[in-house]
C-alpha cells in the first residue's frame, strides 16, 4: 500500500473541519430562524386606520385595544387621509361608521392576507358580541391566482437566490477577488446582463407561463433585474473581501434571516423580535415590498424599497471594486488557489 504523502492530512483536515463546522452552524441557524420565526406566528400591533372624528369606529378600536394587542389604531385627520394610508400600505385596513348604525371595514388584502384575516376575525368577533353589523370591503384584493398572496415572496426568493448564486459561481470559477478594477468592471457588467435575463425569465414565468400577472411582465422584469443585481453585488462585495468563506455570511443574511424576515410568508407584525422590521432594509423584504407596491398599489409606497435596492447595488459595486484594488495583488498569489485567485 502506498504511503500517504507527509503533510497531506495536515493540509486539508483543518480547512475541511472548519468548513464542516461552519456549515453546521449555518444549518443550525437556518433551523432556528425559520422554526423560531414561523412555528407560532402571533400578530401584534396590526395597524388599522380610523378618522379621529369617527367616534363610533374609534370607540370600537379602543375597546379592542384595551383587551388585546392584536390591533393598533392609527388616527387620521379625516376619512380621505385614512384611505390614503390604506393605499400607501401604512395600514392594513380602515374602520369607519357604516350604514344602518353598523361599521364598515375597508381592507387592502394585497398588503398581507394573513394580516387582514386576523383583523377581520378580531373585529368580526367584537361586532358579533355587541350586535353591531359589520360590512367588509376589499379595496385592493389579491389576484384570484394568488389567494394567499405568496407569489411576490416566492418570486423574489428566486431572484435573490439567483443573484447570490451567480456571484458565487463566478467567484469559484474565476476567483472571488478580481485582480484589477477593470476585471471587477467586467464582472459587474456580466452580473448586470445576467440580472436582466433572470428578471425577464421570472416575469415570463409568473406572466405568460402561469398566467398570474400577465399584464405586468415589463414591471416584474424590471423589479426582478434590480433585485437580482442588488443580491449579486451584495454577495460579490462580501466574497471579494472575505473569499469563499464570505458565502456563509451571504447565506446567513439573505436566506437564513432574510427570507423569514422579509414579511412575505407572514406579515411583519406576526414575526418575533428584530425580524419584525427587517423587511425595511434586507434585500428579500425590499424586493417583496416593491413588487406588491408596483403590482397592486399603483407604485404607492414604492419609493423606499426601490431606493434601498439601488443603494444595495451601488454599495456592492463599491465594495467589489475596492476589494479588487486592496486585495487584488494578494489574490494573484499563485499559492492562494483557484477559489481565491482573481479573474
Amino acid at each position: 500500500m502506498d504511503k500517504e504523502p507527509r503533510g497531506t492530512a495536515r493540509d486539508w483536515a483543518p480547512r475541511s473541519i472548519g468548513l464542516l463546522l461552519g456549515t453546521l452552524a449555518l444549518a443550525t441557524a437556518f433551523i432556528a430562524a425559520y422554526v423560531g420565526a414561523l412555528h407560532q406566528p402571533t400578530p401584534r400591533d396590526l395597524p388599522v386606520g380610523v378618522a379621529r372624528g369617527d367616534q363610533r369606529a374609534q370607540a370600537t378600536l379602543n375597546a379592542i385595544r384595551d383587551q388585546s394587542t392584536i390591533i393598533k389604531p392609527i388616527g387620521y385627520d379625516d376619512s380621505s387621509a385614512a384611505e390614503d394610508g390604506l393605499l400607501s400600505r401604512a395600514v392594513y385596513a380602515v374602520l369607519s361608521t357604516g350604514p344602518d348604525n353598523g361599521l364598515l371595514l375597508t381592507i387592502a388584502n394585497a398588503s398581507g392576507p394573513s394580516a387582514t384575516s386576523a383583523i377581520k376575525e378580531v373585529l368580526g368577533t367584537a361586532a358579533t358580541r355587541t350586535g353591531t353589523p359589520l360590512q367588509v370591503v376589499d379595496e385592493v384584493p389579491v389576484t384570484p391566482d394568488d389567494p394567499r398572496g405568496v407569489v411576490p415572496f416566492y418570486l423574489n426568493v428566486g431572484y435573490v437566490l439567483g443573484g447570490y448564486l451567480a456571484s458565487t459561481v463566478l467567484g469559484i470559477s474565476a476567483g472571488t477577488t478580481p485582480r484589477t478594477a477593470r476585471r471587477a468592471g467586467l464582472r459587474i457588467a456580466a452580473l448586470a446582463v445576467y440580472s436582466v435575463l433572470l428578471g425577464i425569465a421570472g416575469a415570463v414565468v409568473v406572466g405568460p407561463v402561469l398566467d398570474i400577472w400577465h399584464h405586468d411582465v415589463p414591471t416584474i422584469a424590471a423589479i426582478g433585474a434590480l433585485a437580482v443585481f442588488a443580491a449579486a453585488m451584495f454577495a460579490s462585495a462580501i466574497q471579494g473581501w472575505l473569499g469563499v468563506a464570505g458565502t456563509a455570511l451571504v447565506i446567513l443574511l439573505l436566506v437564513v434571516l432574510g427570507n423569514p424576515g422579509s414579511g412575505g410568508i407572514y406579515a411583519p407584525e406576526f414575526l418575533p423580535g428584530v425580524l419584525r422590521g427587517m423587511h425595511r432594509w434586507n434585500i428579500p423584504g425590499l424586493a417583496n415590498d416593491l413588487t406588491k407596491a408596483a403590482v397592486y398599489f399603483d407604485w404607492r409606497s414604492a419609493g423606499w424599497p426601490a431606493l434601498a435596492l439601488a443603494l444595495w447595488a451601488v454599495l456592492g459595486i463599491v465594495g467589489l471594486v475596492s476589494a479588487s484594488l486592496v486585495r487584488g495583488g494578494r489574490a494573484a498569489n499563485p499559492g492562494s488557489g483557484p477559489a481565491h485567485a482573481g479573474s
